[in-house]
This record gives C-alpha cells, sequence and structure tokens, in this order.
C-alpha cells in the first residue's frame, strides 16, 4: 500500500436520581472539490475512541518526523522509521504503530494558529471558534445527544464517559447543559487491587458488603414498603435498582481489569494509560458511544526528551495494542480512534534557560491520527516544511476533521442543537457562517 500526501430522553443523572453513583456546512459541500455524493463510509461508525494527548504533542517527535532538519529541532530524537506502508515514516519510538500504519491515517497539517491551551482546546474540541458569544458543545457531547438516551441507547453506562479524570480546559457540554456532560470516571485502571470508579467501585468496600448494606437499607425504608404502589415510589424503585445493577450487576464488570488475561493486559501496558485504552475497549464492547482516554504529560516546557523517551514508547504500545485488539475482534471498521491534542510544540527547541531543552506551544501546525469507523488506513492528508514549522499543503481545520467524524457518524452537521434562547445553531459550521477550510476529508473516507 502506498502513502498519499495529498495536496491540495432519560439521562444518566436522571435515572440513578437516588445519588448512590451521582458522583459517579453540513460541511459536506466540499469547498475546494465541490463533491455532492456521500461517501460509501456515511454512517459506518457506531462510537468513538478519543486519545486525548493533554498538553500538546510535538509533531515531529511523532507522526511527522524531520531528521534532517538538524540538532535544534529533533534534539535527542532525530531518528525515524519505515512503517509497514510505503512512503510512511514515523520516530523511532513508535514500533507497534509502525506496523499498523496501515491502519491508520496521519493527517500532517492540522492548524488552527491558537497558542493557548484553553482556547486551543476548545476549538480542536468541539470544532468552532471562539469569541462568538456561544459556548459549543464538544464532539463527544454532540454524539451523546444523538447517540445517547432518548435515541436508542438502552444501556446503564454513560453514553459518554472520560478516562480518568476531566479534561477541565473546556465546558465539554457547551449550552447543551450538564445533562451532556461525560462521566469522569476517576480513579486508575492500572491498580494492582481494583480500578476504583468513582461512585460505582468503592475502594476497600467488597461486592458482598455493599449487598449487605442495600438489603438493610430496603428493610429500615418503611415509607417505600407502605406506599410501594405509589408513581414516585415505583420510579425510585426502578433507578435503585438500576443504579445497584450497576455497582453489583454485570454493567459495572466493565471496569473489572481482572477478566482480561494477563497476556493482554502486559501488551497495553501496565500504565494508567495502557490500562485506560483496555477499558476503552471493553466500554465500546458494550456500546457506549463515546469514550476520551485522557492522557496528561504532554506539556513539555522543561525536560522535553527525558519526558518523550518515558512516553513514546507508552503511548506506542496502549495506542498500537489498542488498533490491533480493535481488529482482532471485528470492532475497528465500527469505531473511529482519533489522536490528538489541542496543538503541537515549537519544532526549534528552547535550549536556552530556564527551558534547558522544552518546547513551547505550536498552533500553527500540528498532528492528528484517526482510524477505523469509515476511514481509510494508511494515508497522509497535507505536509509541513522541512523543518515543521508550516503548513505546505492541505490545511485542515479542526471543524474539517470533525465534520467528517459526524459524517461517519452519521451524524447530519445541518442538523439543529437545541438552544437554552432558542437560537439557531447547527452542529457544525455552514458555509455561511465564515470558516475557511478545505472541507470534509474525503480522500480518506
Amino acid at each position: 500500500m502506498n502513502a498519499i500526501h495529498h495536496d491540495g430522553g432519560v439521562q444518566r443523572r436522571d435515572v440513578l436520581k437516588t445519588g448512590l453513583i451521582a458522583t459517579a456546512g453540513w460541511w459536506l459541500t466540499d469547498r475546494a472539490a465541490g463533491a455532492t455524493a456521500l461517501p460509501a463510509a456515511a454512517g459506518r461508525a457506531k462510537s468513538v475512541i478519543q486519545i486525548w494527548m493533554w498538553g500538546g504533542p510535538c509533531h515531529i517527535d511523532t507522526f511527522d518526523p524531520k531528521p534532517n532538519a538538524g540538532y535544534d529541532y529533533v534534539g535527542q530524537l532525530e531518528k525515524d522509521i519505515p512503517t509497514n506502508v510505503d512512503g510512511i515514516r514515523i520516530n523511532e519510538n513508535l514500533p507497534l504503530l509502525a506496523k499498523q500504519a496501515d491502519k491508520f491515517s496521519v493527517i500532517r497539517s492540522m492548524t488552527h494558529g491558537n497558542n493557548a491551551h484553553e482556547t486551543a482546546s476548545y476549538i480542536v474540541q468541539t470544532g468552532r471558534k471562539a469569541g462568538d458569544g456561544q459556548v459549543y458543545p464538544c464532539v463527544g457531547a454532540v454524539v451523546s445527544y444523538f447517540k445517547g438516551y432518548g435515541r436508542g441507547y438502552k444501556g446503564l453506562l454513560p453514553p459518554y464517559i472520560v478516562l480518568t479524570k476531566p479534561q477541565g480546559r473546556f465546558s465539554e457540554a457547551g449550552f447543551l447543559g450538564n445533562k451532556y456532560k461525560p462521566f469522569a470516571t476517576g480513579g486508575d485502571p492500572s491498580s494492582r487491587t481494583r480500578f476504583v470508579v468513582e461512585g460505582v467501585v468503592a475502594e476497600g468496600l467488597t461486592p458482598e458488603r455493599q449487598r449487605a448494606r442495600r438489603d438493610l437499607m430496603l428493610g429500615l425504608d418503611t415509607l417505600r414498603a407502605k406506599r410501594a404502589d405509589d408513581p414516585e415510589m415505583v420510579d425510585l424503585a426502578k433507578a435503585d435498582e438500576q443504579a445497584y445493577d450497576l455497582i453489583l450487576g454485570d454493567a459495572g464488570k466493565v471496569f473489572d481489569l481482572s477478566e482480561e488475561k494477563d497476556e493482554l493486559r502486559d501488551r497495553y501496558g501496565r500504565t494508567k494509560f495502557g490500562q485506560a485504552c483496555l477499558v476503552a475497549r471493553r466500554l465500546i464492547e458494550r456500546g457506549v458511544p463515546y469514550v476520551t482516554i485522557n492522557y496528561d504529560g504532554w506539556d513539555t516546557h522543561k525536560q522535553h526528551f527525558t519526558a518523550m523517551r518515558r512516553m513514546l514508547p507508552e503511548m506506542d504500545k496502549g495506542f498500537g495494542t489498542l488498533l490491533d485488539d480493535l481488529h482482532q475482534r471485528g470492532l475497528l471498521d465500527t469505531t473511529i480512534v482519533w489522536w490528538g491534542g489541542e496543538f503541537g510544540r515549537t519544532p526549534r527547541v528552547q535550549w536556552e534557560p530556564p527551558w534547558n531543552g522544552g518546547r513551547n506551544h505550536f498552533g500553527r501546525v500540528f498532528c492528528h491520527v484517526v482510524a477505523g469507523g469509515g476511514f481509510k488506513g494508511g494515508r497522509v492528508v497535507g505536509a509541513t516544511d522541512d523543518k515543521g514549522e508550516s503548513v505546505a499543503a492541505r490545511p485542515v481545520y479542526p471543524w474539517d476533521l470533525i465534520g467528517t467524524m459526524y459524517l461517519l457518524l452519521g451524524i447530519d452537521g445541518k442538523a439543529t442543537l437545541p438552544h437554552p434562547q432558542g437560537r439557531t445553531v447547527h452542529v457544525s459550521p455552514q458555509p455561511d457562517e465564515g470558516y475557511e477550510g478545505g472541507g470534509l476529508l474525503t480522500e480518506i473516507v
């Protein structure tokens, strides 16, 4: 395969109101090509796993290597390696991903020009510019709205889950409101004991003891016994049953990684990120529409190369094994895997004090990676100059990429979202809203 370088209802908080786990242009018009027909992959994807690289990974240290740029640019990460796709090379610290380049596409020309964490995160997560008086929902909230409760989703697990801590740099739900905020699990899935999921798994409390507590509570609840036929009590009893089913039943077992073979857990890596990737796969198997892995540690202003020598192999194991595991289980075809952060990092290394070998924020150009759910593998979209400092071909803006994901998810970008003030707001920016860009990524769907 050759690489292509392109130039041109009922909510969770309502159901679980007992408080037991309450803590717990349609852009289809391709502006460049004027395409009218939908790609064959439209509507194929059922779910998304977002690997959110919190802080912003450096593009030339990962998927857009520049081995000839010189030491002031590549530092101690000067070597790249071939992948299993002719013409695509990535950093030498990503050997597992290099063996699977046929499964993913690299977008090397992502851009928005913003260097502030909060604003850049908002732009990349929502596919909307900041500053127009609206607070738009992120992709996870939009997917939850269209594919969650009231839209055919029946699971007890929330339709939008973040592993493990909240992203925190923007309002995920925006004007859609708290109903569409993600459930952040907390805890550490690589724990040697149990993955303590907030409101679902209590540290130091066995399932047997939780059942005993529930039985005691029901025995003492004389009001419910006397008013068993009251509609409100019936609803409360149903919510109570569902909450405990999540805590003690099959639904909550999705977080129990002891059910997985040690060999597979080792392949993912016994790190917080690696085990979070495994949990994400288990959640997707249970039908959860949107899972974000909030992978922090990439804001490397200082000691950048020390951090990268540790984190790149960690990322390679988790991300690489996730792709292979999804593929082996027949899930990759219907699951979008989306890797990337809010921006990249400065191509020129900051050797001077106080940085002493760090990289700063860089929104002019950065990389994202997509796989599955209708995205083609073995492709490269766009290009940067010889030092990775600017887009050389096919600029891709966040709204171009997100609009493409909505297409693959079968979400109409022309559809409107419920607005608290009754304003007409479309899922994706429309052609008359003044958004620059190259249009949908039709070359990789």
